[in-house]
């Protein structure tokens, strides 16, 4: 009876793999793709989030909010957790206008009069529109105040940013939906381009690495960064699956690299949690 009740505690330890369930029992995350916009207020407040970030081990976060005011808000709850960063939108419905909108620079630089910040975005911007006067102001912006461009952009919009600004640092949103690949060619490119695998599952299946993004993690080990893009208010409540979920993928990583991934690098760019 005694070996029967052994076996029952041992057996989830046994079919996860020691790495697996050291993995999902210990590694912090970095998220670096959250939003907490105006239609996230009332259906968690600020504390709410943050309790969901901790129950997770989520020790830092990258939060945008359109109208910036629900970053303010996490960040006067939890500074030392909510790294933040300045959104160009003043409500959701702006995504696809704010690139040609002309009140959108003085009200970014407004806020950037006001506050500090570590990124600019995430902003959607595809293609030639890069090359608008709204965005090249905003790779204008980044470079005066030291930010990162956090772009929700294809190939050809990135290509833009660096020709603006050669030493631009721009992490990629959902590494831009690409294939693996073509997220290499990228990151051999660009030695200061960064990707966030926000809503990216292509990357994963039953919890495996899929491969060519083996490859492209082993070759780039300190260029990933876990997001998981809360774009909707109900997508909050999923923060602490996708940090499960995340922690079982990279457990089929060499440690030190899913390590890397899950939060060294995001520390590294963005400031680790107090010692």
């Amino acid at each position: 009876m005694k070996n029967i009740a052994l076996w029952v505690v041992l057996l989830p330890a046994l079919l996860l793999g020691p790495a697996a369930a050291r993995a999902d029992q210990e590694m912090p995350i970095f998220d670096a793709h959250l939003h907490y916009s105006h239609d996230a207020w009332e259906v968690v407040p600020p504390q709410g989030f943050i309790e969901i970030l901790r129950k997770a081990n989520i020790r830092r976060a990258l939060v945008s909010s359109s109208n910036n005011e629900g970053t303010r808000m996490l960040q006067d709850v939890a500074p030392l957790m909510i790294v933040p960063e300045l959104r160009p939108y003043r409500s959701r419905g702006e995504l696809a206008t704010w690139a040609r909108d002309p009140t959108v620079i003085p009200f970014v630089e407004g806020l950037l009069s006001r506050r500090k910040y570590v990124a600019i975005g995430e902003f959607h911007i595809y293609g030639a529109d890069a090359d608008l006067p709204n965005m090249r102001r905003i790779v204008e912006l980044a470079r005066q105040h030291g930010l990162f461009l956090h772009s929700h952009s294809d190939s050809a919009a990135v290509d833009r940013h660096f020709e603006q600004d050669p030493n631009a640092r721009v992490l990629w949103a959902h590494s831009g939906f690409e294939r693996p690949e073509n997220v290499r060619a990228m990151l051999r490119k660009y030695p200061t381009l960064w990707c966030d695998l926000a809503f990216l599952t292509a990357h994963a299946s039953n919890g495996r690495v899929t491969p060519g993004w083996r490859e492209a993690f082993l070759e780039f080990p300190d260029r990933f960064l876990v997001g998981t893009d809360t774009f909707t208010p109900e997508r909050l409540h999923y923060i602490a699956e996708h940090a499960r979920w995340s922690r079982q993928w990279l457990s089929d990583l060499p440690r030190d690299v899913a390590e890397k991934i899950a939060f060294r690098n995001g520390e590294r760019l963005f400031g680790g949690p107090p010692q």
